[in-house]
């Protein structure tokens, strides 16, 4: 099977490096192509025909879209548009990778699949219009994770000529532990962390459902299991760390005295993945994720 995938270079790109077999698979950054480009992104994918398209790359900054909303919408919704009609041209089935910020976090309790999007931010408006593209393929996969952490590339391609150095929150975490004795963490933000690689491996149990015959697509939420604040994630970081830094709650509104942020954030953005374990898909707790992540990252 011909997996083509964009945004290579990114962490879920990387962590694809690693689970999907190296034969028939292309690993595609901004160098092979810029999905902004319609002629480009066409005739690269119809170049390589392949079977499965999964579609990393994305504007992910979300500070960085709301500050510049037409970048937004020229990668995350155009750049879906020109990947969707290469899909659409080879009959390939179209991976796309969304976000838990296409919810407003209202909800108060695990969103699913079937909730009504609402998002906040122009980062989740964007992807939801990507989703919008994509849901009009005959077949595809709408994929919704949250706060990933994985294997990073010293520059994001799509932002390089920004020169803006993308970093997840774990790598956040640890940087500031070095330089610091106490850090503030919001602590009313609550997600699910999701190690790259474990979303990589679910990826490629449903391409391998798929080969096998199973005609189920649609969207999916897949997290690692469990749920948690940003603050309660930092201090596991710095637990399994074994650091001494002190890890200080405080509330969103605080945090935005300290450091203004450009876009609002859900309060509860935790998913419902119930409908990817009745696949037989299991996620592991992202505690013992983020443990995982931190012996392979040294």
């Amino acid at each position: 099977m011909r997996i083509l995938v964009t945004g290579s270079d990114g962490q879920l790109g990387r962590a694809l490096q690693k689970i999907l077999p190296k034969e028939d698979c292309f690993f595609m950054t901004r160098q092979d192509f810029d999905i902004t480009d319609e002629k480009q992104t066409v005739q690269q994918i119809t170049d390589v025909r392949p079977e499965i398209v999964i579609h990393t790359a994305a504007y992910t900054d979300v500070d960085g879209c709301e500050k510049n909303p037409e970048l937004a919408e020229r990668i995350n919704v155009i750049g879906t548009e020109n990947v969707a009609k290469a899909c659409q041209r080879v009959a390939a089935i179209m991976f796309y990778i969304s976000t838990d910020y296409v919810f407003d976090g209202r909800k108060g309790v695990p969103y699913q699949e079937k909730d009504e999007p609402h998002p906040l931010s122009a980062y989740g408006k964007t992807k939801l219009k990507g989703e919008e593209v994509v849901k009009k393929l005959p077949k595809y996969f709408i994929i919704r994770t949250a706060w990933l952490f994985g294997p990073t590339s010293p520059l994001n391609k799509l932002g390089a000529s920004r020169g803006k150095r993308r970093e997840n929150f774990v790598q956040t975490i640890l940087g500031l532990a070095k330089e610091k004795k106490e850090i503030k963490v919001v602590n009313d933000q609550i997600g699910c962390p999701t190690y790259a690689l474990d979303l990589a491996k679910a990826i490629w149990q449903l391409i391998q459902r798929q080969a096998a015959g199973d005609q189920r697509t649609g969207i999916y939420h897949i997290t690692n299991s469990g749920s948690c604040s940003w603050y309660e994630f930092a201090k596991e970081i710095i637990k399994l760390k074994g650091l001494k830094t002190k890890v200080i709650p405080i509330a969103s509104e605080e945090w935005q005295k300290i450091k203004p942020n450009s876009a609002k954030r859900p309060k509860y953005s935790v998913l419902d993945c119930s409908k990817i374990k009745k696949l037989g898909i299991k996620m592991p707790p992202w505690q013992e994720a983020l443990k995982k992540y931190l012996t392979h990252s040294n």
